[in-house]
């Protein structure tokens, strides 16, 4: 029998056929796809035919098309459905798709001809796409050794396999930490939860097929029973095991890997003449340098550290006026500033949770869409990789667009966080290639038969991760390397935290925010003290994300450490952080830095993003519409649907006129003094 991911896939909007996918298939089948594109690339390399940009730029855009269909669905399961035997395979692959990787971007024939075509591109007739593309082909093969001598490419080849396997194995660890750790609760440990917290810990339990309830890993789950429980013990004791991830000793420790991953890192960097891996990671960003990162961060951290040490001085007060002596600590954190927050904003979260229904949520993203891009959405029933997981196909003027795929409930399958992939990108090369996008979150599944209720936090990501799907499903490219969410790392939050803007939009709250139960609509008095208090605790949220930040930068910025940790403690006690704060993301379970390289020196592009989708959202404020339609199409048309095309800078002036400053953001995050 054909192996069905090798087979085109014809069905409806040509999705891939989970129904008839087995593990036993992904083996064989990337074996297939790698010889397939070893085959291509050396008929390209090889040719007797002079280099032409259709003949080598568009025929490599091409080459990889099977191995591309294969590990888009592999790797998309391993992350949000794993099992065993794909884990198995993940850590297989690791070093052979870094060796295929190597064998592409270091093939000095395959180099000569890109280099001729970049050394003649004034003479080749390119448009402008074109030319950005054959530019970035360039600039990706100087960057991954093609120009090293022999010793250094072949050197530059291990490196790379071995980050990969180094890179696999922390994300697994981390997944296995957070599926094994679960603390049962009884009837007494649930003092102080709201029911939509008692429930999810029962859904928690009923998951894991126990019976009860139990506390998990799992952020939607443990953030809220920190804020409500009245158990300083248990708080402590779930906030322990929630740093500890990745640190607990034995097999799944990420401290040694950490360590190892620096140091390849920095020789990856020092082969290609970079004084250190910041330094080479940073060259192709918006940023640059690590200097302009520093100094962006540092100017947020002044303002952001004095709002937390007030905030810690009130918090702190309210824990001894409770009786507690001793000092105020990292678990007291959320349960006093949830309590605060009901005193000085009269916000209760189980108030407030009945009115963020997911499914109400999903809708108002969509409404959104429609009303800024004139996109609709039809659920369609296609059989996916998980019963929690639903499509929609999205059309715009009755044609269709993209497919996207949401799956957000939490499960012991799926790697923590929340993020946007693809099965399948938008290009138009060979074809009209419409995009299949999925968003993955990790949001508290409730009992059976109950609604799923969202926090305000929750809400906002599932904005965000729509915000980077629209990218996807909106770009309107030529060339699959340039389509979508192909852009610096520091340019690619800006669409996601920029659509998080619209959540906040009074006439979105009073379309969409519905109690699950009554259909009511949010009172107004309310969603108003939800609205005023949306920069609450923005000291601790912005502290504790710089934090992790500025120990990136650190890792990256010159030599590689031996012992990371000691690191992470000599920055975070050289910029004070307050002793009842710690970083978002400790080093043993910084999936984002170590689980690949896709944020390493790069975890500041969160706050590089923010100081424009802040400025961006003050364009639609100018027009006096959130919705104004004239601002959308530019919005859409100079980054949504430009992808890659030219470089952030360029797109971000087309569309908004300047490049903005830190204002707005300090703004946003209400730590603008008043003048």
């Amino acid at each position: 029998m054909t192996n069905p991911l090798l087979a085109r896939w014809t069905g409806d909007f040509a999705l891939p056929p989970f129904a008839a996918i087995s593990d036993a298939d992904f083996a064989p089948a990337f074996e297939t796809a790698f010889a397939e594109a070893r085959a291509i690339v050396a008929t390209i390399a090889e040719s007797g035919e002079p280099p032409t940009f259709a003949n080598t730029i568009e025929a490599m855009e091409l080459a990889e098309e099977t191995l591309d269909r294969v590990a888009g669905v592999f790797y998309n399961l391993v992350g949000a459905d794993s099992t065993p035997e794909r884990e198995a395979l993940q850590r297989e692959l690791a070093p052979k798709m870094a060796a295929f990787s190597s064998e592409v971007t270091m093939n000095a024939p395959l180099f000569r001809r890109i280099e001729a075509l970049w050394e003649a591109r004034d003479s080749l007739g390119l448009i402008p796409e074109q030319r950005r593309v054959l530019e970035l082909y360039h600039r990706m093969f100087v960057r991954a050794g093609a120009a090293l001598d022999e010793a250094a490419r072949k050197r530059m080849s291990e490196v790379k396999e071995r980050l990969a396997v180094l890179s696999t194995a922390f994300s697994q660890n981390l997944l296995a930490d957070e599926r094994d750790w679960a603390l049962p609760l009884a009837e007494g440990d649930l003092e102080g939860l709201p029911d939509f917290v008692v429930a999810s810990a029962k859904a928690a339990a009923e998951e894991r097929g126990q019976e009860g309830h139990v506390l998990t890993l799992n952020r939607s789950l443990i953030v809220p029973f920190l804020q409500f429980s009245t158990r300083r013990d248990l708080r402590e004791k779930a906030f322990k095991a929630w740093l500890a991830r990745g640190a607990n000793g034995g097999e799944t420790d990420n401290r040694g890997l950490a360590a190892e991953i620096l140091k390849l890192r920095e020789e990856r960097a020092k082969l290609l003449g970079y004084e250190s891996f910041a330094a080479y990671k940073l060259e192709p960003e918006m940023a640059k340098t690590p200097g302009a990162v520093r100094d962006l961060l540092m100017q947020v951290w002044k303002p952001a550290r004095a709002r937390a040490e007030d905030d810690a001085a009130i918090l702190a007060k309210m824990m001894r006026d409770d009786g507690i002596n001793g000092e105020f600590e990292p678990w007291d954190w959320r349960y006093y500033a949830e309590r605060r927050r009901k005193a000085e904003h009269d916000l209760d979260e189980a108030e407030l949770k009945p009115y963020f229904a997911l499914d109400a949520m999903i809708e108002a993203a969509f409404d959104c869409a429609h009303r800024l891009f004139g996109l609709t959405f039809r659920p369609i029933d296609a059989k996916l990789y998980n019963p929690d997981a639903r499509a929609w196909e999205v059309l715009r003027d009755g044609r269709h667009v993209a497919v996207f795929v949401g799956d957000y409930f939490a499960r012991a399958s799926k790697r923590s966080g929340a993020w946007c992939s693809a099965f399948r990108t938008q290009r138009k090369l060979g074809g009209d290639q419409r995009p299949i996008v999925v968003n993955v979150c990790n949001f508290a599944k409730p009992s059976k038969g109950k609604p799923a209720l969202l926090s305000w936090d929750d809400a906002r990501t599932l904005f965000h991760e729509f915000g980077h799907a629209l990218h996807q499903i909106l770009s309107d490219v030529t060339y699959g390397f340039i389509s979508g969410t192909a852009v610096a790392r520091d340019f690619v939050e800006l669409p996601s935290q920029l659509y998080e803007h619209w959540l906040e939009v009074p006439e979105v709250l009073d379309r969409h925010a519905r109690h699950a139960t009554t259909g009511e609509p949010i009172p107004v008095q309310l969603r108003d003290r939800l609205i005023a208090a949306t920069t609450y605790d923005q000291g601790f949220a912005t502290v504790e994300y710089l934090a992790s930040a500025l120990v990136d930068l650190a890792f990256h910025e010159g030599a590689a450490p031996t012992d990371p940790m000691a690191v992470q403690e000599k920055v975070l006690a050289e910029i004070g952080l307050p002793r009842a704060i710690r970083m978002r993301h400790a080093t043993p379970h910084f999936a984002h830095v170590f689980a690949g390289d896709g944020y390493s020196a790069g975890y500041y592009s969160y706050m590089w993003s923010e100081v424009m989708d802040a400025d961006a959202f003050e364009a639609f404020r100018e027009a006096g519409d959130p919705f104004d339609a004239a601002t959308a199409k530019r919005l859409e048309a100079h980054i949504l649907s430009a992808g890659g095309s030219q470089e952030p800078d360029a797109l971000y002036s087309a569309f908004r006129g300047r490049m903005p400053g830190v204002e707005p953001l300090l703004k946003g995050r209400g730590l603008l003094e008043p003048a």
